[in-house]
């Protein structure tokens, strides 16, 4: 793969981060994996570097603006980063093909949120967020933020869609809880990277000119967001969700039944080997 190609692919990426958010994240795994060709788990943990990375670019935006609050990021964030080292050390035993199909339940659960987000009104109000939370939201965010941290570690997708509504839960207004999300996700997919060290060996020279590229277009994409009403971008984002979730569960669609899986034969998950 040419770095003008590598080039072109994660600005692509980026691109599509600025135009859909934090969400976006989800198109890194399906790049390195079906586009650049590396493996799932290389796949998974580069992608954790981009998500981290893009994240972090968002938060500290989102903190010079005021609005993150660092009390719920530490709270959700401390628990998750454990959730996602636990998944990074787990990935080690789960098969490449399991480790896409769950990527693809991940993605097609990402998409069914947004469509049920709509109807969603009962949210607590904003009145707990002075008093700290109450001990059953404080039990529901600790496992929503264990949960994502797993999957964030297992597939590396920041898990966006699961800890706003956690944040939410702590008493926060729908613009902290996005903002303070960003660090969230920044502080998992830092621990899920610390995970896979020692596993998966980073071709940082390729990851620098993907994860550069993208943060060029994900400058572009921002820009770009803001003449595209809001309500289009996300009708396109659940669209671009349902098809990417449906082509990975297709591509692995024969280690998710009962047929054995014979490394010579079975052309279940056709990645090419790692560069």
């Amino acid at each position: 793969m040419t770095a003008a190609v590598e080039l072109l692919l994660g600005g692509g990426m980026g691109l599509f981060l600025g135009l859909f958010g934090g969400g976006g994240s989800i198109v890194a795994v399906p790049i390195f994996v079906y586009l650049l060709g590396y493996g799932v788990k290389e796949a998974v943990a580069m992608s954790l570097v981009v998500v981290g990375l893009t994240s972090a670019i968002g938060a500290a935006r989102a903190w010079r603006a005021g609005d993150v609050r660092p009390r719920a990021a530490l709270l959700l964030g401390s628990v998750a980063m454990l959730g996602a080292y636990a998944g990074a050390r787990a990935a080690a035993f789960l098969a490449e093909a399991a480790q896409l199909g769950l990527f693809a339940a991940v993605v097609l659960v990402s998409a069914a949120a947004m469509l049920r987000r709509r109807s969603s009104c009962a949210i607590p109000s904003a009145d707990g967020a002075a008093g700290g939370p109450t001990p059953p939201a404080a039990g529901r965010t600790a496992a929503v933020g264990i949960a994502v941290g797993i999957l964030t570690g297992l597939v590396g997708v920041g898990g966006g869609f699961l800890v706003v509504p956690a944040l939410m839960l702590l008493g926060l207004p729908m613009s902290g809880a996005v903002a303070t999300s960003l660090v969230v996700i920044t502080m998992n997919a830092v621990a899920g990277v610390t995970g896979y060290l020692g596993q998966v060996a980073f071709p940082w020279p390729t990851l620098g000119i993907v994860t550069g590229a993208s943060v060029v277009g994900l400058l572009g994409g921002g820009r770009l967001a803001y003449l595209i009403p809001q309500h289009a971008r996300q009708r396109a984002f659940v669209g671009f969700l349902l098809v990417v979730g449906m082509f990975v569960l297709y591509q692995n669609r024969g280690a998710l039944v009962h047929r054995p899986v014979d490394a010579a034969a079975d052309p279940v998950l056709v990645v090419p080997a790692a560069h």
